[in-house]
């Protein structure tokens, strides 16, 4: 059985077009996350997939018990997958994601996800620290334009930046075709 497994994050209904908190080409890194969770499924590799919820009803998306927190259609999880619910940026804080991985022998992490800037950032920077080795996939990845100090930063810069920190020290980061390419 393989070492590696494939991490879902907070790919859910709030951050599509119709929901509370919609991210910049969410539908093209749904479809890229698609792609590589049929191609985890078919080496028989495990797919953990996170989805986040706020603990408040008054939370600005992923209300509880929402529409909105719900996994999106595009990759929803088999019965044999499981799915860490969190309340945290970081998919490992006061989850049972660290012993899911371990109870499975998991040394390498593929990270795929929502947002870029924030939980995807988050789950690879502790994964890195937890001793992981960690893949983000780039294209697979959405985020939003942010503002700082009346700023406006664009999407595709907030997702570079962002990539080009995980690549200089926590993750080797590729597209989904590297990926695929690397691992037929």
């Amino acid at each position: 059985m393989s070492k590696q497994a494939l991490i879902v994050v907070d790919i859910q209904n709030d951050y599509f077009p119709q929901g509370k908190w919609p991210l910049v080409d969410v539908h093209a890194a749904a479809d890229n996350a698609a792609r590589l969770i049929d191609a985890f499924r078919q080496a028989g590799d495990n797919v953990v997939h996170i989805r986040h919820e706020f603990t408040s009803e008054d939370a600005p998306f992923f209300t509880p018990g929402s529409e909105g927190a719900q996994l999106h259609p595009k990759v929803l999880n088999r019965a044999d997958e499981p799915v860490v619910l969190k309340h945290f940026v970081n998919s490992f804080r006061e989850t049972e994601l660290q012993a899911l991985l371990e109870q499975h022998g998991i040394e390498q992490l593929v990270v795929v996800g929502s947002m870029s800037h924030m939980c995807v950032d988050g789950v690879v920077r502790a994964a890195a620290d937890l001793g992981y080795g960690v893949t983000v996939i780039h294209d697979a990845c959405a985020t939003l334009d942010l503002e700082f100090n009346g700023v406006v930063v664009p999407a595709a810069q907030v997702h570079a930046a962002f990539m080009a920190a995980l690549g200089f020290a926590y993750a080797s980061v590729v597209s989904t075709e590297q990926f695929l390419a690397a691992n037929r």
